[in-house]
């Protein structure tokens, strides 16, 4: 690449100066790792010895595997229940924390505060509240005679419902202040317009602040399913996949294959599988909120 004498040129040259490092950091840990992993799906590589090219008998072993269907199953079911819950409480808590009392301060930090806790200790304790001994929770459920009786990570049918409000709560301070910024952002004479036009709380909630928080909230919907997606850490340390592979996902999935098992080649094909399945989701979100996106 030619860069002239002139001041494009030399604006140019500053620019890519100051590109390359973010673009070889970015190529050496985010695109040589994708492109290293779409190699290895196609092949059979234990890490003892060099990689094996077979094809695409991975990727028809695992359309046939019922363990990846049910991690894929626990994925979606993560993802769906764990996405929109977190949107809408972050929202709620953004408007509830967007007016004027004493304590919002407080209040703002303590809703964050979880957010910025290492999610391995949040899981960790989230174990000791579950417990089915002497864990607090368990304690208040059976208060009111909800506690299972083997604890609620223990039981397949409750396990992944408290995963889940583990990650409702561990993420819903971050995506509320997104939802803050952007509610600060929005013009309070829309707001004294609508009520002119005798608009009540409901309408201009519908008509004023839901539109013009259609960027933030493209961006929150993006992130959350990303993350619901991407779940590995609080499952790992909760309850590693159990009881029964109920809680496993095809991040879990692929570190049990990968580093339990040693099958790279699979793994990999199963990351490749995610990968799509995020790269699909990302794109329709993009459209959708794409369409109702909103300008002033």
């Amino acid at each position: 690449m030619r860069f002239g004498r002139t001041v494009a040129g030399r604006q140019a040259r500053a620019a890519w100066m100051f590109l390359a490092p973010g673009l070889a950091l970015l190529t050496l840990f985010t695109a040589w790792p994708l492109l290293r992993t779409a190699y290895l799906s196609f092949t059979e590589y234990s890490l003892l010895t060099p990689p094996e090219w077979v094809g695409l008998a991975n990727y028809r072993e695992l359309l046939g595997d019922d363990q990846v269907m049910n991690a894929l199953q626990n994925t979606v079911i993560y993802a769906v229940v764990v996405t929109p819950v977190t949107i809408a409480l972050a929202l709620a808590l953004a408007m509830a924390l967007n007016a004027k009392f004493f304590g919002r301060g407080i209040v703002r930090t303590a809703v964050f505060v979880p957010f910025v806790v290492s999610l391995a200790v949040v899981s960790i304790a989230f174990r000791f509240l579950l417990d089915p001994n002497y864990g607090l929770v368990t304690h208040w459920l059976d208060m009111v005679g909800l506690a299972p009786t083997q604890g609620a990570l223990a039981q397949p049918g409750t396990a992944m419902a408290a995963v889940m409000a583990v990650g409702v709560w561990k993420n819903v301070g971050f995506y509320m202040v997104m939802f803050l910024a952007g509610l600060q952002s929005i013009p309070r004479d829309l707001y004294e317009a609508a009520q002119l036009d005798g608009a009540g709380r409901l309408q201009k909630f519908r008509t004023v602040t839901l539109p013009l928080l259609s960027n933030q909230t493209m961006l929150v919907s993006i992130l959350a399913a990303i993350a619901s997606f991407q779940v590995f850490d609080q499952i790992k340390v909760m309850t590693n996949g159990g009881p029964a592979m109920s809680t496993e996902t095809l991040v879990v999935m692929v570190n049990r294959v990968g580093i339990n098992n040693l099958e790279f080649g699979y793994g990999s094909a199963v990351s490749v599988l995610l990968l799509l399945l995020i790269l699909l989701l990302s794109m329709a979100q993009y459209f959708y909120f794409g369409r109702k996106q909103v300008r002033y």
